[in-house]
């Protein structure tokens, strides 16, 4: 009788930790899915001011041609 009531014992205690497992399994996959949807955000905000870099890069390279063209049409001194 008590050889039954340690191994009830030590099955209700390998439930509960198993229990405890599975919450934190299931904490770590919510976190997992929230960094997954964090990073996608972030990397669309990088492509976009990538892109916002990429596009005033062009101006000012634009705005220096037409500098560099006004320049050269003043007459020296």
């Amino acid at each position: 009788m008590l050889t039954l009531l340690r191994r009830h014992a030590t099955v209700s205690r390998m439930d509960a930790e198993i229990g405890q497992l599975e919450q934190k399994v299931a904490t770590l996959i919510a976190h997992a899915r929230e960094m997954g949807t964090a990073n996608e955000v972030l990397r669309r905000d990088l492509e976009a001011a990538q892109a916002r870099n990429r596009e005033l890069l062009t101006r000012m390279h634009e705005a220096g041609t037409r500098l560099d063209m006004l320049m050269a049409r003043i007459p020296e001194a």
